[in-house]
């Protein structure tokens, strides 16, 4: 009997899909963090505390027993907090009751979107270093990426930048979608006025959807601006505009987030997210409310806060001999390896975490082709200024090591 049953459990197989991609290298960097009680530079998750009054937000929601399902496409008051949100910093009217959906964070959000437009064989354009999740989430909804270069700072850019030929040369009969995320996970790009329009021309020009992820949209540096890729003329009808609570209130692990799309979209993204999820958790979503009604001082002091954090980090990694990109939006320093004599970014990042007590993300798990990111690994700076200092003070000894 357990012959046959070995020999029948040796024919199951995965899917040709899941062989496509690994786990999230930026997760296990966490596990590797904690197993070497190092500095988690790694996952983009602050180490300080929430704002205070929605924590007793979602206490109160608790305690008035809103614990039972929300409408599947999101609670009303948060959806209306979200459109009111919008049109308030983006100057874009929007109807909460048929064009936001609310999802189990960002993540969901992307796939939901991806799985509500995209076709088998059908292409998504993803600018690339990506956030890691972008390719995974194009091959489950059976879609191909395609893949555009962003070039780091030069004498002539002070920015992340790509090759206009070549994104026009990525657009075709095939092309469903592409993938705007700015500011930029990992690089800290911000988009600008006139690559945004290049971005337009091309979908309208090719009847292709836009998907932008802005879930950094309020931490920005040096005078950049955030412009949402929806409110450019021709974009309103074929954007699907993705946001969390995540980043910009610190409550990464509420996974609460939402999809902004025209009705029809819309509608194709609440049966996707209706199936996977259900529904995000009700009281986060009545802490939501909360958050989404914070005073604009709020969003100035967040920005000044990872200014700081940022302006600590980036010269320590400077001296201790990386070549440090220093970005414009989000909180991730994109790092060059070069300089040190270590095989790849992998082992780099493996020693690092061993033997320095720094755990970062290597750099190939942002690109399609390791060999491309083989140079870099990335930090995050969302940590308190005591945890940044410790990290400085363990890359001190990166000399004695590399």
């Amino acid at each position: 009997m357990a012959n046959t049953l070995e020999r029948r459990l040796s024919k199951v197989q995965v899917s040709q899909k899941a062989q496509q991609f690994t786990e999230s290298v930026i997760r296990e960097m966490t596990r590797q963090a904690i197993r070497y009680n190092a500095v988690n530079l790694a996952q983009g998750f602050p180490d300080f505390a929430a704002p205070a009054v929605i924590k007793r937000a979602a206490q109160d929601a608790i305690e008035a027993d809103l614990n039972q399902y929300a409408i599947t496409w999101g609670a009303t008051d948060l959806r209306h907090a979200i459109a009111r949100k919008f049109s308030e910093w983006q100057k874009l009217e929007i109807d909460p009751d048929r064009e936001v959906t609310v999802c189990c964070g960002s993540t969901e959000a992307m796939m939901a979107s991806l799985l509500a437009v995209a076709n088998p064989g059908e292409e998504i354009i993803v600018f690339e270093p990506y956030y890691e999740n972008y390719g995974p989430d194009a091959i489950i909804c059976g879609a191909v990426p395609r893949y555009v270069t962003l070039h780091p700072p030069n004498a002539t850019k002070v920015d992340w930048h790509f090759d206009a030929a070549q994104l026009r040369a990525a657009f075709n009969d095939r092309t469903r979608a592409i993938i705007v995320n700015s500011p930029h996970n990992p690089t800290g790009k911000v988009f600008e006025l006139a690559e945004l329009e290049l971005i337009r021309d091309l979908c309208v020009e090719h009847d292709a959807v836009a998907i932008t992820d802005e879930i950094y949209e309020h931490i920005l540096y040096d005078g950049a601006q955030h412009i949402s890729l929806a409110t450019l003329d021709g974009m309103r009808e074929r954007t699907i505009t993705i946001n969390s609570l995540s980043k910009t209130y610190s409550v990464t692990g509420w996974r609460v987030g939402w999809a902004i799309a025209p009705p029809e979209l819309s509608s194709a993204i609440r049966k996707v997210h209706d199936f996977i999820t259900v529904g995000a958790a009700t009281p986060l979503q009545a802490a939501g409310v909360t958050a989404l009604f914070l005073p604009a001082d709020y969003y100035d002091e967040l920005t000044r806060g990872y200014a700081q954090r940022r302006d600590l980090l980036l010269p320590a990694l400077q001296a201790a001999g990386f070549k440090a990109f220093s970005p414009r939006g989000a909180y991730y320093i994109i790092a060059d390896i070069s300089g040190f004599h270590a095989e790849n970014d992998r082992v780099f990042a493996q020693r690092l975490v061993e033997e320095i007590g720094v755990a970062v993300v290597p750099g190939s798990s942002f690109y399609r082709h390791p060999e491309q990111g083989a140079h870099q690994v990335r930090f995050a700076f969302c940590k308190t200024l005591a945890t940044l200092e410790r990290a400085v003070g363990n890359l001190q000894k990166l000399s004695a090591v590399f």
